[in-house]
């Protein structure tokens, strides 16, 4: 168990908000999820984390693959939704998901997101309660690109993403090298 003081901090870190899909056998699951990262930039990998007790980590490892759907502000009921073991709402909104588009039996994504990623698997790290997998993103589908994404918070719970964080037209980087430079002329 996490320390009280530990928790509080780290559910203070506000993330994107994805449904990671998966299709193996005929069957499809997919879970919200808020720890998706990219981990590289010279390559396009990216690391999902999941718990072995759920529904969707089975086929994730059958499969070899998933696809992740970036969920926009206003898709908070899918996110609401995929957050809970499919089981426990009976599978009762198929309409939340749909095959990759143009792959037959491909990973399922969630209709009108910002973007969909397909991932293949080519590492899996066991930790403590979840398995990380590591995957290189191999097709991307863009959707509402300009849209605000969806984010969560443990501590703050869901969020739209808002306003810009510096003005327009400010930019501290070139700010910051001017005094760089002055700091050189002295």
């Amino acid at each position: 168990m996490i320390d009280r003081d530990i928790k509080q901090c780290l559910g203070q870190m506000m993330k994107g908000v994805q449904v990671i899909g998966v299709a193996h056998g005929g069957v499809q699951r997919a879970y919200t999820s808020h720890w998706l990262s990219q981990v590289s930039f010279e390559e396009p990998i990216v690391m999902a984390s999941v718990s072995p007790k759920h529904d969707t980590y089975p086929l994730m490892i059958e499969s070899g693959q998933f696809a992740a759907s970036l969920l926009a502000a206003d898709q908070i009921v899918e996110g609401q939704y995929f957050s809970y073991p499919g089981r426990r709402f009976e599978y009762v909104a198929p309409e939340y998901l749909e095959e990759w588009p143009g792959l037959a039996g491909g990973p399922p994504v969630v209709p009108n997101s910002i973007s969909w990623l397909r991932c293949e698997t080519f590492q899996q790290v066991t930790m403590e309660d979840h398995e990380l997998l590591f995957a290189r993103v191999v097709e991307v589908s863009p959707g509402r690109l300009k849209d605000p994404p969806l984010l969560y918070s443990s501590r703050l719970g869901w969020r739209a993403s808002g306003d810009k964080a510096r003005e327009p037209g400010v930019s501290i980087r070139d700010e910051l090298l001017a005094r760089v430079d002055a700091a050189h002329i002295d």
